[in-house]
Formats: C-alpha cells, structure tokens, sequence
C-alpha cells in the first residue's frame, strides 16, 4: 500500500486561498450562493440532478473524482512524475473531452490519475509512455466548447485500476459504490485536505 503521508505532492491546479466548495447534492435552487470565481466538486458525492446526458444512462449519479474550478487556460501540472498512460478525446455531450491518464509508481504500487476536461492544445507535445517530473505542466483547463460541455475545471481521479484507454468511469451508479470507491481512491490522498 501507499504512505501518502511521506511523499510531498505538487499542486495540480493552483487554487486561490479562498474558494468555494459545491454541494451538487441538493437541488440548484437550494445550493448557497457562490462567494468566489473558484470552486470544487466534491469526492463520493451523489449528484442526483447534474448527470441529465445520455452517457449517464439516468443512473450514474455518483461522482468518484475531484472537480478542480479554475479558468480556462489555467496549467494542470503532475503531482508526482510519471508517465503518460494514455491520451485522447472523449467525445461524447458531458464526457472529459481532451484527456490525459498518468501512471505513478509509489513505493512500489501503480497509481494512475486521470485528468479530464482539458484544453485541446494540452495533448500536443505528449505521447503514450513520456516521462515527466513532479510539477510539470500536463495541460491547460478547457473551454466549455471543448471540455465536453462543463463549466471550465479539471475533473481529477485516482484509479487502481489500470484503464485500457484515456477513460475512468467519473460519475458511478449508487449500487457500485462500495467497489468505486476500492478502486478509485480519493484524491485527497494526493491533493491535500481541500474540504
């Protein structure tokens, strides 16, 4: 298993000192009022009016990734150094859009991490296998035109599970998450304690 205590993790999105966190658990009109440009979705959340897109099917309503609010533009960078895994676009109305997955050996154990909703220019200059250092720029946070049709943030993931293409399962159904949550770790592990 891995200490995550002893390593020292580089920021992936820089966020102001202030931000807000969302509660996409409750309906729209009963969410608090934003008080900052900035904001993160939160970890084992079940975000039951968010997922309207067929790719959700109507039951996949259980987010298993962090959402990092950010403008578009802003730099992604590596938390550790790595290799990137695999890289793509993932087309589908509120799928990622452009994507990059890393993989991170820590004491020993794989750890991969996806990065969705990129700009299209963040896969440019990346191949399958490239090794990058801790801190290093991966890409920059996407457009709404281009990022699948989200309001500009990185979704962040931690998996386990070795994916087969530049794609993780972000949003789950209700009965898969006791599984969910063993292979896709919270990525407060890595981010630090956002909330």
């Amino acid at each position: 298993m891995i200490d995550f205590a002893r390593h020292d993790f580089h920021w992936v999105v820089q966020l102001p000192e202030d931000y807000d966190v969302l509660d996409l658990s409750v309906a729209p009109e009963l969410r608090p009022p934003r008080t900052s440009k900035v904001a993160i979705g939160r970890y084992d959340e079940v975000r039951p009016s968010v997922y309207d897109q067929p790719l959700f099917g109507g039951d996949r309503i259980l987010h298993v990734g962090i959402d990092l609010g950010g403008e578009p533009g802003s730099p992604v960078h590596a938390f550790a150094s790595g290799r990137i895994h695999r890289l793509g676009v993932n087309e589908a109305q509120g799928d990622y859009g452009p994507t990059i997955v890393t993989v991170h050996e820590l004491d020993g154990r794989e750890l991969f991490a996806l990065h969705g909703h990129l700009s299209g220019d963040s896969l440019a200059g990346w191949s399958q296998g490239q090794s990058f250092g801790r801190g290093d720029r991966l890409g920059w946070i996407g457009q709404e035109a281009e990022n699948g049709g989200w309001p500009p943030h990185l979704h962040f993931q931690l998996s386990w599970v070795r994916p087969d293409t530049h794609d993780l399962p972000g949003v789950v159904r209700l009965e898969d998450r006791p599984q969910a949550l063993r292979d896709y770790p919270d990525p407060r592990h890595v981010l630090g304690p956002l909330y």
